[in-house]
């Protein structure tokens, strides 16, 4: 549970784009942008690349997942996580994780989030039914990002002091493997097929291709930069890697294992790195500045951008995946309502716009 003074912090940094939290009728998908800067996450409808809403998160927020019905950000300073409905885009809950969350997958199911806590050197996995933690999983040292196989049935967490990937067997939440790659591995996407795991080395301007069947390195392909977001378009061919010290994005060709082209400009210092459901778009989060850029993936060529928040990371798929856009309606503004409990000053309960009325949502965990 978050506190009055700090709840009360968050929410008026950006005052009027809280409360407004103004949607676009038939804005679909939505793409959900963690701002590290000023501790809220932008919602973007993709198919008019517009704002439809800002909501509070945590401290330092970092990190992304999205499944059909929750968006899940990580909260770097506060160890916690956030969890938005995406019917409404209001946050519904709080939870507790290890030290400095960062990267952060959602299994195709829905019904596991894999926290990867950087200064913890755990995962932690939550039921998503109860938003509990089911366990922590000691993974490698400076964990940074996670990735889950279309199947379900494994996570794939870089660990960046190790130079390794540990894979998590989601049957069990053991490590059942551990990988060695490149120096200093962040990024992490996977092949729609789940056949190759592709990691960028951050500080070896290298791109690892690991065979899931035998979790082997089989390819590594040089990108001269440094990879850090990496993202695998929903047909499988391509690959886009963000080279955050020359401010662009590789395309490797997955049949070849090749770069076949690089996109720049980009912006100052990209980081994280989602493809739209329908393969036509890549947006870019610029965290050196307030965008996320839009890539055509078409011509590779950047088309426009939309702006954000303060220092956009956006590690993870921030997009929603295929087949589970919500119709949302108009939203009016409403008033913050801060309901506490005496005996604590904790914040129980936050109200928020949701179609034609003012209600009231839990913000927290309640015991």
């Amino acid at each position: 549970m978050i506190s009055k003074q700090e709840l009360t912090k968050i929410a008026f940094v950006s005052t009027a784009m809280i409360l407004m939290l103004v949607n676009n009728v038939g804005a679909e998908p939505f793409a959900y942008v963690p701002n590290y800067g000023d501790n809220t996450t932008t919602i973007i409808d993709t198919a008019t690349n517009t704002v439809t809403s800002t909501v509070p998160v945590g401290h330092g927020p970092f990190g992304a997942a999205v499944s059909c019905k929750n968006a899940y950000i990580t909260n770097s300073n506060d160890n916690t996580i956030t969890v938005i409905d995406t019917a409404t885009n209001v946050p519904t809950a709080i939870v507790p994780v290890g030290n400095y969350p960062l990267g952060i997958a959602v299994t195709p199911d829905g019904t596991k989030v894999y926290v990867v806590n950087d200064a913890s050197n755990t995962t932690s996995v939550i039921d998503t039914s109860t938003n509990a933690i089911i366990t922590n999983v000691a993974v490698g040292g400076w964990p940074i990002a996670a990735a889950a196989t279309p199947d379900g049935k494994q996570v794939y967490v870089t660990n960046s002091y190790d130079g390794t990937v540990s894979v998590i067997d989601t049957a069990t939440d053991k490590v059942v493997s551990t990988v060695t790659v490149g120096i200093s591995p962040e990024g992490v996407a996977i092949t729609p097929d789940g056949t190759n795991v592709y990691v960028g080395n951050y500080a070896d301007d290298t791109v690892s291709v690991i065979n899931t069947t035998t979790n082997t390195v089989t390819a590594t392909v040089n990108v001269y930069g440094s990879p850090g977001g990496i993202a695998v378009s929903p047909d499988g061919t391509k690959v886009y890697v963000v080279d955050t010290y020359n401010w662009n994005v590789h395309v490797i060709d997955t049949a070849t294992n090749s770069v076949t082209a690089t996109i720049s400009p980009i912006g100052d210092h990209p980081y994280g790195i989602s493809v739209a459901p329908d393969g036509t778009k890549v947006y870019v989060a610029i965290s050196g500045s307030y965008y996320v850029s839009v890539i055509n993936t078409a011509t590779n060529q950047a088309e426009g951008a939309v702006y954000v928040g303060n220092y956009p990371d956006s590690l993870g798929q921030f997009i929603q995946p295929e087949g589970c856009y919500h119709n949302h309606k108009h939203h009016k503004p409403c008033e913050l309502t801060l309901k506490t409990d005496p005996s604590t000053q904790s914040v129980d309960f936050l109200k928020f716009p949701v179609g034609d009325d003012c209600m009231t949502f839990p913000f927290g965990n309640r015991h």
